[in-house]
């Protein structure tokens, strides 16, 4: 029996988007949901309490970091990564292969696996299928991601195709590997690049391995909306409908909307952290940029939207100031309004979709925020 199971609970009857509850070991999560990032065991700036209180349903940890840093064998013998950091509810680690494939300059490809050079000391490492999955089982998360190769964009074709099939090649022999099926669910990836075809095929073939769910890689790296919304359409069509769908590495407002338009489920990014620690604050009305001199006597909550403990007891005049005197605790209230603001906004959207009424809310959001090219 799958430990982790997804029930479909709506479709809104206005865009066809859908709610559903996600069922693991570790608790129940609505969907669509945004996960936050926790690289290394940790949201940046964030305790594990605050993201349970402000409603994170499903954490992820990273595979690569967490090996090389305190090591697989030290997670397990904690309990697995939720006792280690005291975090109560499911979690998620991904495979460890965008980490890899992002140190082009020093890793080889085989058949086997990928040998690369640490990116702590320079050690020569060495990652396959088989190993991933021995790491991701000792870090004992509820949901666990293939091994896949994330290739650039744009690439050519016969690159593209070779990749897909290795990736498909080397889902089937995690699968085989992996040794707690009954506690741990392991997800399926479709990659493809922005081929039609080869999307189609990768999704039909991990369908027929029968995983309890799938993501959707190989996006995000580089190429413009359009593109990206193609190749997730082409990702999902084949997919089964009663599985959940996962977009990995997604965190742009329009991003999200247009994903959940698209019957995406899941959805990580560490954009909220990652922009917070640089004054850039989304609102509801678009993003902001705290460091700006406008902002220095401005005695008004960040937004008047959100319910998170930053805008219910601070002023864009203290963020500015704890901005510009580079004060840690900035950074904390800055980066707890950006995640609770994104799982606010799939709040709303739960609620649009259960009233039929995504679409309208939809474009209402599109119109009532400010974006640039990156769509935050």
């Amino acid at each position: 029996m799958n430990p982790v199971t997804f029930e479909i609970t709506h479709i809104c009857r206005q865009s066809g988007a859908r709610t559903g509850i996600l069922h693991t070991p570790h608790g129940d999560v609505e969907t669509p949901m945004f996960m936050p990032v926790g690289t290394q065991a940790t949201v940046k700036f964030l305790s594990p309490e605050e993201l349970y209180e402000m409603g994170a349903g499903v954490v992820l940890a990273n595979t690569y970091h967490l090996w090389l840093r305190p090591g697989e064998d030290i997670v397990d013998k904690a309990g697995g990564v939720q006792k280690f950091m005291n975090y109560h509810g499911p979690m998620l680690t991904d495979s460890g292969g965008f980490q890899v494939f992002s140190l082009a300059d020093t890793r080889k490809i085989k058949e086997e696996g990928v040998t690369f050079k640490s990116t702590l000391n320079g050690d020569m490492l060495f990652l396959s299928p088989e190993k991933s999955i021995q790491i991701q089982n000792k870090i004992g998360a509820d949901i666990m991601m293939s091994f896949d190769e994330c290739i650039p964009y744009p690439a050519d074709y016969e690159y593209a195709k070779k990749s897909m099939e290795r990736t498909l090649r080397w889902a089937a022999r995690g699968k085989t590997a992996h040794t707690r099926p009954d506690s741990q669910a392991l997800f399926g990836i479709v990659q493809g690049g922005d081929y039609e075809d080869l999307r189609d095929y990768c999704a039909e073939e991990l369908a027929k391995m029968d995983f309890p769910g799938y993501a959707i890689g190989g996006t995000s790296v580089g190429e413009d909306k359009e593109t990206m919304y193609r190749m997730v359409r082409w990702s999902i069509e084949k997919l089964p409908e009663n599985k959940p769908r996962y977009l990995m590495g997604v965190g742009a407002v329009n991003d999200l909307l247009e994903g959940v338009s698209s019957n995406v489920d899941m959805f990580d990014c560490v954009l909220p952290t990652r922009i917070a620690r640089h004054g850039t604050l989304l609102t509801s009305h678009g993003r902001i940029n705290i460091r700006k001199a406008i902002y220095a006597d401005d005695f008004t909550p960040l937004d008047d939207a959100c319910d998170c403990y930053c805008c219910r007891n601070y002023t864009k005049a203290y963020l500015n100031h704890l901005f510009r005197t580079n004060e840690g605790f900035g950074s904390r209230l800055m980066s707890i309004h950006n995640v609770r603001f994104l799982i606010r906004l799939m709040e709303e959207m739960r609620t649009a979709i259960k009233e039929d009424r995504f679409a309208d809310y939809k474009k209402e959001k599109l119109a009532s925020m400010q974006f640039d090219e990156r769509g935050f």
